[in-house]
């Protein structure tokens, strides 16, 4: 099953570059750019970190594709 991710959404609602983003959530501008592209699936722990940041649920930001 693909993971569908909605971080680039809730970052241009905020209107947040990558880095920004990322300087946020302690990870890199690269990371931010794999996860949005769907070439990577964060941990558990960047998962909630995101979540936290944007004030939203994980599930807000991740589903499965077949949802």
């Amino acid at each position: 099953m693909a993971v569908i991710n909605f971080i680039k959404e809730y970052r241009k609602e905020l209107e947040l570059s990558q880095e920004e983003l990322a300087l946020a959530v302690n990870v890199s501008r690269q990371t931010i750019y794999a996860i949005e592209v769907g070439k990577y699936n964060p941990s558990l722990e960047l998962s909630l970190g995101l979540a936290r940041f944007f004030g939203v649920t994980v599930e807000a930001l991740f589903k499965l594709e077949d949802e």
